[in-house]
């Protein structure tokens, strides 16, 4: 049995010291170092503290084998070790009700005080009366001139679609303001959003529903900006909570969009520890974020349309690019992600590409921009015994969980609440199993979408396609959504003793592309499914029951509920730091 080492860092200690108990290092890269120097054989224990990174924290093949754990993980006196891409910010000049600080160069899209998310400034829409036009907007209000470095949101451009463009300017013209949208942003939302519904045509974004980040907006207590009209004098601006002081709460601006990324790497594990404070800035550039569906943004590349009927039309990417994660996983094999939490992060949680035998078990994600966990193309990854809620938090697309062209993917009894879009999205793949998962309040932002969402083949046999057993699926909240979603020509799939409750609708058998080699088999919801009576050719619709009637649904369902979420007899799971 090989021997391991053991090497310890705390925020307060020395690079130059031996990484013992007594006298740890100081940084992580140091740690590393010394790992590498025994084979990789190697415990890189995290005292308590903040553990704050000057730039990403990268892991290779040559790190394989090393375990990256928090000081006590697994016992009562478990310490919280924060790896964070943060800087707290100093130096506050109060004006007014509302602090100022002068931070040279940062940029960020994010702040926290004490732990908190502040929400950036916005207003509703464009004031005064407004029209798109083919660069822009013109309203008849003055107030867009003095604006600098805003940033218009769309909300429902498509019912599942929340996109973000920046303006570049804005001039009068005689008695009206004509604003100009940054490019190549605006041209490709132009691009992109085009659509035919009950005979009227829509073409481009339209008028922005919230525009975001201009001092003049800063009206409404526990809300920032940051002005970035002077290139590398940016100015912060907060208007505090009722209470805070600047002397005493701690506000921190994410700096870093990469925490940690590992590729290649073989054997390596991260228990116990938090990862915080990252930010992704690609949104605020004049590319913008013309988002499509679920995780996926257009960067060109062209369009095409789907028509989904005689009179109805919308285009989509010929293909879209993926928001990032802030912790990444590229290549890697058999890997454990045990009891982390992921929190306070720009964009994504983890990402996953490729590699074979990722496992995430316990683990909390909480506090995102983006989505919790975002797998591609990998092999036999294990997601089990997490919480996902309150995601989304600027990009509301972004699904809970989202897996695309996996093999022998495993999803199970994980735990979704509070998110504007999908709790699970499973992409097409082959042989996953989404298993005894239990969502709550899904779908809150947008619409189109469900407590568990299937697109695509899932196979090429009963035996190797998807299998969705035992999930609860409850409170899916926006108009039009489907609680239990096989959709978009989705294929070799089981759907299976699913609970289903208080959607807009429980399920749907007609879809375009239509379902084809789909069963539904033995579920129970408190609703019939959309073309129930009537299944199409590809569909199999046997042994499910419909109870309409509160407390028997609740006698019927006793035992589903009970095996599905989170469980504390997972093996190997332990309860996720901060719940």
């Amino acid at each position: 049995m090989a021997v391991l080492f053991h090497f310890h860092v705390a925020p307060a200690g020395d690079d130059s010291w031996p990484g013992s108990a007594e006298r740890p290092f100081a940084t992580l890269e140091r740690a590393r170092a010394a790992a590498r120097q025994v084979g990789g054989e190697a415990v890189v224990l995290l005292r308590g503290g903040t553990h704050v990174l000057a730039r990403p924290f990268e892991l290779t093949g040559a790190d394989s084998g090393t375990v990256y754990r928090a000081y006590g993980y697994g016992t009562p006196e478990q310490e919280e070790a924060v790896v964070s891409g943060g800087r707290v910010i100093t130096g506050w000049q109060v004006s007014g009700g509302v602090w100022r600080a002068e931070v040279g160069d940062l940029d960020t899209r994010q702040l926290y005080a004490d732990g908190r998310r502040v929400p950036r400034a916005s207003v509703p829409g464009l004031p005064g009366e407004a029209v798109a036009t083919g660069t822009g907007y013109v309203t008849d209000s003055a107030e867009p001139r003095a604006w600098r470095g805003a940033e218009f949101v769309y909300r429902g451009v498509y019912p599942w679609t929340e996109a973000r463009l920046s303006m570049a300017e804005a001039s009068a013209d005689g008695d009206s303001t004509v604003i100009t949208m940054a490019q190549p942003g605006f041209g490709l939302a132009a691009e992109l959003y085009n659509s035919t519904w009950e005979g009227v045509t829509s073409a481009g974004p339209g008028l922005p529903t919230r525009i975001e980040n201009d001092p003049a907006f800063l009206r409404e207590p526990g809300t920032f900006v940051l002005d970035r009209s002077r290139p590398g004098a940016h100015v912060l601006l907060y208007l505090p909570l009722p209470g805070e002081d600047p002397g005493r709460t701690r506000v921190v601006a994410p700096v870093l969009e990469t925490l940690m990324s590992v590729a290649g790497a073989r054997g390596v594990a991260f228990e116990g520890l938090v990862f915080a404070d990252a930010t992704w800035l690609r949104p605020g550039q004049p590319e913008g974020f013309p988002h499509y569906h679920g995780s996926g943004f257009y960067e060109g590349g062209g369009v095409e349309t789907a028509h989904l009927g005689e009179a109805a039309s919308v285009t989509y990417p010929s293909a879209s690019v993926t928001i990032p994660a802030c912790v990444t996983f590229e290549d890697t094999a058999d890997v454990r992600i045990e009891g982390c939490r992921f929190t306070r992060l720009g964009a994504s949680g983890l990402g996953v590409t490729g590699g074979d035998g990722l496992t995430v078990r316990g683990c909390s994600f909480d506090t995102l921009s983006a989505g919790g966990v975002v797998v591609s193309g990998s092999r036999g990854t294990a997601i089990v015994g997490n919480l996902v809620r309150e995601v989304g938090l600027e990009y509301s697309g972004s699904p809970g969980i989202a897996v695309t062209g996996t093999r022998g993917c495993v999803i199970e009894h994980n735990e979704i609440t509070k998110v504007p879009h999908c709790g699970i999205v499973a992409g097409p793949g082959e042989g996953t199993r989404i298993l005894r998962n239990l969502t709550v309040s899904t779908m809150e932002v947008l619409a189109d979408g469900g407590g568990v969402y299937l697109s695509g083949p899932q196979g090429e046999s009963a035996a190797g396609g998807a299998v969705v057993l035992g999930n609860v699926i409850e409170d899916t909240r926006t108009p039009y959504n489907f609680g239990l979603y096989a959709d978009y020509g989705a294929s070799w799939v089981t759907l299976e003793e699913n609970v289903v409750v208080r959607a807009d609708n429980t399920a749907v058998l007609h879809v375009a592309p239509p379902l084809e080699n789909v069963v539904f088999r033995g579920n129970i919801w408190d609703a019939d499914p959309v073309g129930h009576e009537n299944p199409p050719e590809g569909v199999t619709y046997e042994g499910n029951v419909t109870i309409k009637d509160e407390g028997r649904l609740n006698a019927a369902t006793k035992e589903i509920r009970a095996r599905a979420g989170r469980r504390s007899t997972v093996e190997g799971a332990r309860p996720p730091v901060g719940d």
